[in-house]
């Protein structure tokens, strides 16, 4: 089972990068994000949060290698994706669910960035370099 989902949110911790054997393929790659999804409400002075939750966002991508270094703890960003219930067992054998959010987008807010530096990207092997 799964719903669309659209949320605004803070990184809570460090992104955690892993890479997964594919066979003889490109492994696939995954970057997650502890996000937590806050519900302002405006209030005398600024705002309240009502409500927010705390949420794993996985984004299955092949740049996740590199985008590990480009998401940071606090940053504000915008996720895109899917909610999808997790089934697992604790250690101590209790059957648990959560729910994560498999991103389609994960989009960077510009609240809390001092400074943004473009760099050129070197053409990979995948891509031919525009001519």
């Amino acid at each position: 089972m799964s719903t669309h989902f659209y949320g605004e949110g803070n990184i809570g911790s460090a992104p955690e990068y892993r890479a997964f054997n594919n066979g003889n393929d490109e492994p696939r790659r995954l970057l997650r994000l502890n996000v937590y999804f806050d519900n302002p409400i405006p209030a005398k002075e600024g705002f309240e949060d009502r409500g927010g939750f705390w949420a794993p966002v996985e984004l299955w991508h092949r740049d996740a290698e590199h985008w590990q270094t480009l998401y940071q703890k606090g940053m504000r960003v915008l996720v895109e994706g899917r909610t999808v219930r997790d089934e697992w067992e604790d250690a101590e054998e209790n059957e648990r669910v959560t729910f994560k959010i498999e991103a389609r987008r994960v989009g960077i807010l510009p609240y809390r960035i001092e400074q943004v530096t473009l760099v050129p990207r070197e053409p990979s092997a995948e891509s031919p370099a525009d001519e």
